[in-house]
């Protein structure tokens, strides 16, 4: 964020970047110096300042910045010079509205340009599918991107502009100005959307009044000025709202109007009185409401015949023929006939209510409170003396319709006075508050009354007529329209009535037995036949019914001892639910009490911290008050040295600041202009009095130099309309004369006429003949070429099918060779495995055996029948022979080791082992120190355990 010394440095830069093309930084400066807290004091340069600020907001569309600074400005200068602000905002609204104008002349400068190059042609190729693409036309593509943004952005400023301007007693007259403008927004580009939006911003703005009455510069209602501007926006919202064709935001604004007037007790002008009924007269006939369109113009017209003096004959007639009209267009009959009682207190309720608004009355009783119908409105009509001032044709129409029994000819009399009242009305004069009034749009509902009367009168007098007559009777309609209208009465209880296509007749009569009068008659008939009936022939006493009920004792007993078990179960489980209830209500409120506790805990750590910042903040501001005391001590004395008057003393504790100081420079400042200001008022004065003085010396010769300057124009005038009417004889002649000439050469200009037509005749034949062909030509070819491509499909399709159907049957040849070379590798292996699994059997069979040869053999030693020479205990050197073992080492066998009983006798005396014995393939068997393990044993080993095992076979022989 920069800071500035002065604004007017600020000012500067920002002028310094828009230069360089760096808008964004401008603002962004100039916002910065706007929402500081340095700059609150109002001065010139500030409103400079702004004027650029929305300059700038307005070019880059920155809505949100213009409203933050605007906001800000109204604070500043709320107090010191309010114009200022209003200034502003004018200057802002008409950049907007500038900017937004510009934006749609554009538009509409692209959208009529013939920057085509083709006159021929009606779009571009890219043009045609850009729209394609898009969905959306040129215009609409242009709007979008140039108007819309800015007609956006103008909207918005609108807004901003109200949210500013609110509630404020001061800004009241320019808000109210902004409304118009915003009203006229809407109006001028058909804006509804933004227009509803925009009323109900005005109308949260009166509630948000009427709700906070302790705001500070609140508009007094009560005030003759603040009153007006605030009706005055609610009629122009009326005047837009009929203009737009909201009806239902025209009647919101009708409540707003009256809500107002009901606030402040009072009553508005006449003219604005003539705006509200015109309105409501428009409003009640879009709705088709014909009664409540009927009072209002009545309330219109004793208005305007009451107050309005200058209102010609002509225009009154015109108004009380309007109505008149309106009252006799009233449906005959209730409409809410048949309806709930839900309805009918709805309807009550809102025909009290529209009753309110009609009458205006600002304090409301309900004891005056009438209920508006068709025969008080005429019984008024007549009373207040409306029908003597209405036409001829109108009074008339109003005996026939009202007075006369006419059964057979009333439709026929109708309808030409009907004929020419719709003839009638046009536009009123200027002093009437209703611009136009034409009686043309009550002819539907006349004839469609003319035509209930004259149906009530035919069936007073008929109980069967043809269809035929009744159409005949009634010109307006057809029948068919006739019988819908019938139908609408029967259903209000207006006539009875029944149509019979069949017969080709409609049959009249009183009411049926299903009627409303005819009803309680019969109910109160057939309670006194029963009574009757209960006189002549008693009810006989009832027999008891205990055998009856003692039957299904049993089982009501079985059904009830259900019932409380299945209650005593419901009852348990509720319980339980309720316990569980309860236990979990308790881990909650604990997790709860734990929170509460981490929290106080923790909001106790932030109190100590923010006691521990807040008394260090206080340490810093108060080093720099005391800074800014000297500081202030020092501009004094300096500005006391600078100054030439003499100054107020100052008091001795008095506290100086900065901001003292200024306020100070600035009121001396505001005193010395408000000097300079009298000086010029008087100075102003005397030359309003010279000026006086020269215009009265001069006003004789004025008036001398006019008088002549009169003359010489008239003279003048007539000297050049001479010359101006011997002009025209002479052209006038000479026009003649060239008629004659030239009326010589129109025979052969006939002539050459004809022969131009039948040439270009048989050129165009020759033209269309040639297309013909050429058309034919080109169906013949696309037909061969539609025939040969559906040929090639065929082939394709064809062709495809047999490829597809080659392929699968490879495929299912390859998956049957597949599982039958799998079925043959199993059956393979299920054999191998089987001669695997006997070898395996053999071999356990074969060790098992030896196995227990060998325990035998150890278990029971048998004497052999010689000695046997047991193989030599020495480790042989080499694979082919042993070497000699020492005597010592065969004598003595080391200790611990194991020798078998059958082997301690075979070694000598002197210790000399007998020779080993030689192995069939000539090496000599020997025994290692160790005792060999059973492993040894099963298998031979290349150190001669094949010979060892062959000694011992023989040594167990």
């Amino acid at each position: 964020m920069a800071t500035f010394a002065k604004p007017e440095n600020a000012l500067k830069r920002a002028e310094e970047l828009i230069t360089v093309g760096q808008k964004q930084e401008a603002l962004q400066a100039l916002h910065d110096l706007i929402t500081s807290r340095r700059y609150r004091a109002w001065q010139k340069t500030l409103e400079r300042i702004m004027f650029k600020y929305v300059e700038l907001c307005v070019d880059m569309r920155r809505g949100r910045f213009a409203k933050d600074g605007l906001i800000q400005y109204r604070i500043v200068c709320q107090q010191v010079n309010i114009n200022s602000l209003e200034e502003v905002i004018k200057h802002f609204m008409h950049l907007a509205t500038e900017r937004a104008e510009l934006a749609r002349n554009q538009a509409q400068a692209l959208e009529e340009a013939l920057d085509v190059e083709d006159l021929e042609a009606d779009k571009r190729p890219e043009d045609l599918m850009l729209s394609y693409v898009s969905g959306e036309k040129g215009k609409d593509r242009s709007d979008r991107e140039l108007v819309t943004p800015w007609f956006k952005f103008l909207w918005e400023t609108y807004r901003t502009v109200l949210e500013i301007l609110r509630n404020n007693s001061r800004l009241e007259a320019l808000y109210a100005m902004t409304a118009h403008r915003a009203f006229q927004f809407c109006k001028q580009y058909k804006r509804t959307t933004e227009f509803r939006r925009l009323c109900e911003i005005i109308r949260n703005h009166l509630a948000n009044l009427n709700k906070y009455r302790d705001q500070r510069d609140r508009p007094d209602l009560s005030l003759p000025e603040s009153l007006q501007l605030y009706l005055d926006t609610r009629f122009e919202q009326l005047k837009v709202a009929t203009e737009l064709s909201l009806w239902q935001e025209a009647f919101r604004s009708i409540e707003d109007i009256y809500g107002l007037m009901c606030m402040v007790k009072k009553t508005p002008k006449a003219s604005l009185m003539g705006v509200y009924y015109g309105k409501l007269t428009e409003i009640f006939w879009m709705s088709s409401n014909h009664l409540y369109h009927a009072y209002a113009w009545l309330k219109l017209f004793s208005l305007q015949k009451g107050f309005n003096k200058n209102l010609s004959q002509k225009d009154l007639q015109l108004i009380a023929s309007s109505v008149v009209l309106a009252a006799l267009s009233v449906p005959p009959y209730d409409q809410s006939y048949g309806a709930s009682h839900l309805e009918l207190e709805n309807e009550k309720e809102r025909s009290l209510r529209v009753a309110n608004l009609i009458g205006f009355e600002v304090e409301p009783k309900a004891e005056n409170r009438v209920a508006l119908s068709r025969s008080s409105l005429l019984s008024e009509l007549v009373s207040k003396g409306v029908m003597s001032c209405v036409t001829q044709e109108v009074k008339d129409l109003y005996h026939l319709l009202e007075n006369e029994f006419l059964p057979l000819d009333l439709a026929l009399k109708v309808q030409p006075i009907l004929n020419k009242i719709s003839k009638l009305g046009g536009k009123l004069s200027s002093v009437s508050s209703v611009p136009e009034v034409q009686l043309s749009q009550y002819v539907p509902a006349l004839e469609k009354l003319a035509t209930l009367r004259l149906l009530q009168q035919v069936s007073q007098v008929y109980q069967t007529i043809q269809i035929d007559n009744i159409s005949k009777m009634i010109p307006f309609f057809d029948f068919t329209a006739i019988e819908k209208i019938s139908v609408d009465a029967v259903r209000r209880n207006f006539l009875a009535i029944k149509v019979d296509h069949m017969k080709g007749a409609v049959f009249f009569g009183k009411q049926s037995i299903e009627a409303e009068g005819l009803r309680d008659h019969l109910s109160l008939f057939a309670e006194s036949l029963s009574k009757a009936r209960t006189m002549i022939y008693p009810p006989a006493k009832k027999a008891a019914k205990l055998g009856d009920a003692l039957s299904n004792l049993a089982e009501i007993v079985e059904k009830e001892h259900k019932r409380l078990l299945a209650r005593k179960s419901i009852i348990e489980k509720r319980k339980e639910e309720q316990e569980r209830l309860l236990l979990e209500m308790e881990r909650v409120e604990e997790s709860k009490r734990r929170e509460l506790q981490k929290m106080t805990e923790d909001a106790e750590q932030k109190r100590i911290a923010a006691e521990y910042e807040q008394r260090r903040s206080q340490r810093i501001l108060k080093e720099i008050e005391d800074r800014e005391l000297e500081e202030a001590q020092a501009m004094l004395q300096e500005a006391e040295k600078r100054s030439k008057r003499k100054k107020k003393p100052i008091l001795e504790g008095e506290k100086m600041t900065k901001q003292v100081i200024m306020e100070l420079a600035l009121n001396e400042q505001l005193r010395e202009r408000q000097e300079r200001e009298k000086k010029l008022q008087k100075y102003a004065k005397t030359m309003d009095h010279l000026e006086r003085a020269k215009r009265e010396e001069a006003a004789p010769l004025i008036e001398a130099a006019y008088k002549q300057r009169l003359a010489e124009e008239a003279t003048l005038h007539e000297r050049e309309q001479q010359q101006e009417v011997e002009l025209s004889r002479q052209r006038h002649a000479g026009d003649l004369e060239e008629k004659k000439r030239l009326g010589r050469m129109l025979e052969n200009k006939r002539i050459l006429q004809e022969r131009v037509v039948s040439s270009r005749e048989a050129e165009f034949n020759r033209l269309k003949q040639e297309r013909r062909e050429r058309i034919s030509q080109i169906i013949q070819s696309r037909k061969q070429e539609r025939e040969a491509r559906r040929k090639m499909l065929f082939f394709l399709r064809t062709e495809e099918e047999r490829l597809k159907r080659l392929q699968e049957e490879e495929e299912a040849r390859k998956r049957e060779e597949a599982e039958r070379r799998k079925k043959e590798e199993a059956e393979r292996q299920a054999k191998l495995d089987e001669i695997a699994e006997k070898q395996r059997l053999r071999m356990i069979e074969l060790e098992e055996k030896e196995r227990r040869v060998k325990e035998e053999i150890l278990r029971k030693p048998a004497v052999l029948p010689r000695p046997a020479e047991p193989p030599a205990l020495g480790r042989p050197t080499e694979l082919g022979g042993a070497a000699p073992v020492p005597a010592a080492a065969a004598a003595a066998p080391a200790a611990g080791k194991y020798v078998p009983r059958h082997l301690r006798g075979n070694v000598d005396a002197a210790g000399q082992a007998p020779p080993p014995e030689t192995d069939r393939w000539g090496g000599t068997g020997s025994k290692p120190d160790d005792r060999p393990s059973w492993r040894d044993e099963r298998r031979p080993t290349s150190f001669g355990s094949s010979g060892s095992r062959t000694s011992w076979s023989s040594s167990r022989r």
